[in-house]
């Protein structure tokens, strides 16, 4: 074992007695043991009988191997809290070990406190045993309905994202980050060491990884298990660490030996900030731990002959025959008595006093921490009133902007309203690389990069005191922001389109935690996840196909309704009106999709809000049917910046060409509106749905994502088949702005055809008009070539 002693460190706070191992070891041995039951039992969780088959659980789930080393760990967190009065928040990668947290809460009172019904008693004991993994009970892992957690570790890779989200602007948070190091060979979790290139002493929390190595994944070896400690040591330095290792299998030895290594990290800590808020920058690393104890530590060494502790065979359920098998059912009684229940829970059940008062009081219970239940320290966000930021339109469709500008303004206002004395807030911008490139840039105005390594004459905008948060990954941005979210704050992840897929899964799993979390009335409300998705398909012309994807739509539709909003504005104003609802909103995942290019403007913010308002609205100004005063020929609609440029192009064609023709335009902002109201509460209602398209007429829909996404959302309307949707049909590379439209068959020239065919009746100049945009689609497909720029018409057009 290496013992690495940090600048600062004090003898007496370091002292650990005989007296503090042995109640450590007792309290320990009551968490594995609750952690055991609630694996295998169903009856007789306390053991006050001989153990039967029928006490078993007819289906066995969960995991044993990582569940001793979390247990253990939030055994000498509690004596770090109680000793220092710190904040702290625990954060389990291994987030299978899901029993252990489960018990560990229980054990503090903050378990009972949440849910009443699972008394500090033996019927309590019983129903914390029968919930655990089994139909209209609890999930397996740290989840959402675990009090104190963050981070369920379900899906690898993001628990050192999470922690360090939780960190940012908490000055005097402590976040305790266990790695499991079968999740230290995912790639987030390989990115994620790199936080000490932007954890802020002066201003921000502090994060401990614990690499914890017990040597086995599932079902063989883990990388950092067959290496040495030197390497594995060598790693982390480099990364900006200063580790630790403790390791041992002796637990009288290895108790002490990791309270000393908190202890040296939290007197560490202690002397960074000191050093940063005094003004002074230290040049020394953050404390890091490596962990070194046997996978299922204490549970059966050999079943059958065969070696489980410190194996893969330990990583879930060691003795899986206990119903059938008699050798193993007396195997499972000696382990669990081997832990001395009676004397760790009185008669009644209740966990005896010595034990009980080794957990912190109130709110410094990890349990019960607000920092693992955000929206108890969620404030409101301040956003300015937008008319400062809003377009002036005079008329639709005739200047140009570039769409986003608009939202890094009020992203700027938002920084500076937001930043608290010491230089922190409750606001932050995440995103790879390419703030100024999606056209936010105005937050630099305000404040810079956040950057903790050195700074050149030659960088633009880095300093320590940044908080724009720029590093060149998607599941850095958005692990960050979920762990900001979750603690108590606002932000924003904003993302290339294409790139965004990179962490969808991210999304996916926060979705399901927010979809949970709102049925569990102790966990206040947090704010939205807000995802922006510019740099879209259409209009990354000048990179080429491998930034042209538009997925992640396709990603989130099938997605809790209660939480997932997709938006689509056209507009600067729309932009705006849809990003104050979304900042304002909680529990939301909401997906905002729109260009960073000059595009056209067509609302006024009044306009923008009562259209954002109903989700979609008919554009009587670009459609002809106000003047007939009937029944559309043909309905054409759009969702999305460049859809609807191309239909209102394609609806003055029509106009020109065919004036007797009465078109209607639709434009959508707001994507789940096209669902029914059972299927989504943004559902339009029958009414407003025939308003829009009608009961008959068939309808082109110029659509921003994949067509089939439209479609799916058209289920159970009226005669979905009437819906004709052009969109992105994965056909791109580098060229013009109007050959990507014409690529994918959603040109003016394509949804004008597309009307002349599904059109009520042949309008006068039809034939003509089809002509046109063949003799155009021909033509441009020559002047691309000849000029390496859109055709006048095309690339000048605005409305008239």
């Amino acid at each position: 074992m290496t013992d690495v002693r940090q600048p600062g460190s004090q003898d007496s706070d370091r002292h650990y007695s005989d007296a503090d191992l042995e109640s450590d070891l007792r309290w320990w041995a009551a968490a594995n043991y609750l952690t055991v039951a609630q694996i295998y039992l169903q009856d007789n969780t306390l053991l006050r009988e001989p153990l039967r088959p029928e006490h078993i659980k007819p289906r066995l789930l969960g995991h044993w191997g990582t569940s001793p080393g979390l247990s253990m760990i939030y055994a000498l967190l509690n004596r770090l809290i109680r000793r220092t009065d710190t904040d702290c928040l625990y954060v389990t990668g291994p987030g299978h070990g899901g029993p252990a947290l489960v018990a560990a809460t229980y054990l503090e009172g903050t378990y009972s406190e949440v849910y009443p019904g699972v008394s500090r008693d033996a019927a309590g004991i019983h129903r914390l045993c029968r919930q655990f993994s089994t139909p209209g009970g609890i999930p397996s892992h740290v989840s959402v309905q675990t009090p104190g957690s963050i981070h369920e570790g379900g899906e690898l890779g993001y628990a050192l994202a999470h922690a360090a989200g939780a960190a940012f602007d908490h000055p005097n948070l402590l976040v305790a980050c266990v790695i499991g190091d079968g999740e230290a060979e995912t790639g987030p979790l390989s990115a994620s060491w790199k936080l000490p290139a932007f954890l802020n002493p002066e201003r921000d929390g502090a994060v401990v990884p614990i690499l914890h190595v017990n040597g086995a994944k599932i079902a063989g070896p883990t990388v950092h298990g067959r290496s040495s400690d030197a390497d594995v040591e060598a790693f982390l330095g480099g990364q900006g660490w200063a580790p630790v290792v403790v390791s041992g299998d002796d637990p009288r030895q290895v108790f002490p030996a990791l309270h000393r290594a908190l202890t040296d990290a939290h007197t560490a800590i202690s002397d960074l900030r000191r050093e940063a808020r005094a003004g002074r920058r230290s040049a020394a690393k953050w404390p890091a731990i490596v962990l070194r104890t046997p996978k299922g530590w204490t549970g059966p060494h050999t079943v059958d002959g065969v070696l489980v502790e410190g194996t893969h065979r330990a990583h879930q359920v060691p003795l899986s025959g206990v119903r059938t098998d008699e050798a193993h059912l007396r195997q499972l009684e000696e382990w669990m008595r081997s832990y001395r229940p009676d004397e760790l829970f009185d008669s009644s059940g209740a966990l005896v006093p010595d034990l009980v008062r080794l957990a912190p009081q109130g709110d410094k219970r990890m349990g019960s921490s607000p920092y693992a239940n955000g929206g108890r320290l969620r404030a409101d966000l301040p956003v300015p009133p937008l008319e400062k930021y809003a377009l002036p339109i005079e008329k639709p469709g005739t200047t140009h902007h570039e769409t986003t500008r608009v939202l890094g303004e009020l992203l700027r206002d938002l920084y500076a309203a937001t930043t608290t004395p010491d230089g922190g807030g409750y606001f932050r911008l995440f995103c790879p690389d390419e703030t100024s490139s999606n056209r936010l840039g105005a937050v630099f105005e305000v404040t810079d990069r956040c950057w903790q390594l050195p700074v050149t004459d030659y960088d633009d905008g880095l300093s320590a005191r940044g908080r724009v948060m720029e590093v060149l990954s998607e599941h850095l941005c958005e692990g960050w922001l979920e762990g900001y979210l979750l603690s108590g704050r606002h932000g924003l992840f904003a993302s290339y389109e294409a790139f965004a897929m990179v962490s969808v899964s991210m999304l996916v799993q926060h979705t399901k935690w927010l979809q949970h979390a709102v049925d569990l009335p102790w966990r206040a409300p947090v704010a939205s996840l807000n995802v922006l998705l510019t740099s879209t398909c259409w209009r990354n012309d000048h990179n080429g196909f491998s930034h042209q994807g538009p997925g992640m739509i396709d990603a989130v539709i099938p997605l809790a309704p209660d939480v997932v909003r997709v938006w689509l504005p056209p507009d600067s104003n729309t932009l705006l009106s849809i990003a104050d609802h979304c900042l304002r909103s909680t529990d939301h995942v909401n997906l905002v999709v729109v260009d960073k290019q000059p595009h056209l403007q067509y609302l006024t913010l009044a306009e923008a809000h009562a259209h954002c308002a109903a989700g979609a609205s008919v554009w009587e100004w670009a459609g002809t049917e106000s003047s007939a005063g009937t029944e559309p020929d043909v309905v054409l609609a759009a969702a999305g910046d460049v859809p609807t440029q191309e239909v209102l192009a394609a609806a003055q064609l029509l106009r020109e060409h065919t004036p007797e023709l009465v078109t209607r335009v639709v434009n959508v902002v707001d994507l789940m509106g096209l669902l029914t109201p059972t299927e989504h509460p943004h559902g339009f209602d029958a009414r407003t749905f025939l308003d829009l398209f009608t009961a008959d007429t068939h309808v082109v829909f110029a659509f921003h994502g994949y067509s089939r996404a439209v479609h799916e959302l058209m289920h159970g309307r009226p005669a979905p088949d009437r819906f004709h949707v052009r969109g992105f049909s994965e056909q791109g590379t580098t060229t013009t702005p109007f050959d990507m439209v014409v690529l994918n068959r959603m040109s003016r020239y394509h949804l004008a055809l597309a009307a002349l065919r599904r059109t009520r009746r042949e309008p006068a100049g039809a034939t003509e008009l089809a002509d046109f945009c063949l003799r155009q689609l021909e033509r441009h497909g020559e002047y691309v070539v000849a000029h390496l720029e859109d055709m006048p018409e095309v690339r000048d057009w605005t409305w008239s």
